[in-house]
């Protein structure tokens, strides 16, 4: 994407490389059956995954967290999420205030990851001299963390944002109206818009239209932009407004 910073996800699911003075940071790890493609994305760099020394999650979704546990088991590296998001991160079940919960279902559950690390809002996990700074953007769970760091290369430095799920998706029967997830969502809009952000990224590829912009590589870095949070931002509150309407507030 820029200096330090590589996408070794999947083609639908994001997981990001921070490269470092003193090792490696893995943002996300897709589903469970994820890792062993991210493990060859990350060797195909040149870089040993053996070298990770930080794992980032944005929120406890097997779909995000489900590969998680196989990088820990493999790195023996630290797990860090936000303070809310810690337990489900731990147990890989999802808890009753989470729009994907399903009462005495199975659905959701990842394999449980240990040794996790709750990081304060606003606070920083460091490796080496990278420091990627905690933002709590909470709405598509009410753990949901958005990341950011600064990512320099040939003496250009862009702010990244890894920008959490802003989605309005639930198991049947929630209401993000009535349940406070809207207002938490909109408040959480508010603070990525106002992020400063000259790359976005996200847990999906497709939100910050990664493989449109893969396709005008040669004419510059295409993943630089002044608008690229404010954007994502303003699309999800649209998506909001439409999930509202649906249930009829």
């Amino acid at each position: 994407m820029h200096g330090n910073t590589w996408y070794v996800g999947t083609d639908g699911l994001s997981s990001i490389l921070v490269e470092t003075d003193a090792g490696l940071v893995l943002i996300d790890g897709g589903l469970p059956q994820s890792a062993e493609l991210i493990d060859a994305n990350i060797r195909k760099l040149g870089f040993d995954p053996l070298d990770i020394k930080a794992i980032l999650v944005s929120h406890a979704h097997f779909d995000h967290a489900g590969g998680v546990a196989a990088f820990q088991r493999l790195t023996g590296a630290n797990v860090y999420t936000s303070e809310a998001g810690a337990g489900t991160v731990s147990s890989g079940r999802l808890g009753e205030g989470d729009p994907q919960y399903i009462a005495d279902s199975d659905a959701g559950s990842f394999p449980p990851i240990d040794s996790v690390t709750a990081v304060a809002n606003g606070k920083f996990v460091a490796v080496g001299s990278l420091n990627v700074k905690a933002v709590y953007t909470p709405g598509h769970t009410k753990g949901s963390v958005t990341w950011t760091w600064e990512s320099c290369a040939l003496n250009t430095c862009y702010n990244v944002v890894y920008a959490d799920s802003l989605t309005a998706v639930s198991a049947p029967g929630f209401s993000f109206g009535s349940s406070g997830a809207a207002q938490r969502m909109i408040e959480s809009a508010g603070i990525i818009a106002d992020l400063d952000c000259d790359i976005l990224l996200s847990p999906h590829p497709f939100f910050f239209g990664m493989h449109d912009k893969l396709e005008r590589r040669e004419k510059g870095n295409p993943f630089v932009g002044d608008f690229g949070c404010t954007f994502y931002a303003e699309t999800a509150l649209g998506w909001l407004e439409q999930r509202l309407d649906a249930e009829g507030r």
